[in-house]
């Protein structure tokens, strides 16, 4: 039999996996207001080392709204989750991998693809919601295509 510790456990790490591929699809559906399932509400996000913005949640989506409509095609991918759980509080680092497609110089077909990767670093809280994401730091690693 499986202690009820344990099972709690599995089921804290299936939320929070879940809970970073809503980001995934709430940031790549360009539906921002989603993004408040994700976050707490007083969240801190920094995307600075990728030259983006540190800010609240309301601040960050108005800024991505913004900045990814430039993109009519991005495609975040996470993976290599790690987890540790203490209690009503977690901490997660995961890989993320995200081409985004930029529309071609006219008179031309296809997508410009940029790619990006690094390390999503999170802090996160279980609330009477669920788990929530209440800092995140974006820690990019590497691009390509992006000429620079």
């Amino acid at each position: 039999m499986v202690e009820p510790n344990r099972i709690q456990e599995i089921s804290d790490r299936l939320e929070i996996g879940d809970l970073l591929i809503r980001y995934c699809t709430a940031i790549d559906s360009k539906q921002y207001d989603d993004l408040d399932a994700v976050f707490t509400p007083e969240a801190i996000i920094d995307y600075t080392s990728a030259g983006g913005i540190r800010g609240t949640l309301s601040e960050i989506k108005k800024w991505l709204s913004q900045v990814l409509s430039l993109f009519p095609m991005t495609q975040h991918v996470v993976g290599n989750v790690v987890v540790k759980i203490e209690g009503d509080r977690a901490t997660s680092r995961c890989v993320f991998f995200n081409p985004m497609g930029l529309p071609p110089p006219e008179g031309k077909k296809g997508l410009k693809v940029l790619c990006f990767g690094g390390y999503y670093n999170d802090t996160l809280t279980r609330t009477g919601d669920g788990w929530r994401i209440c800092e995140r730091v974006e820690e990019s690693s590497w691009d390509s295509g992006t000429d620079g």
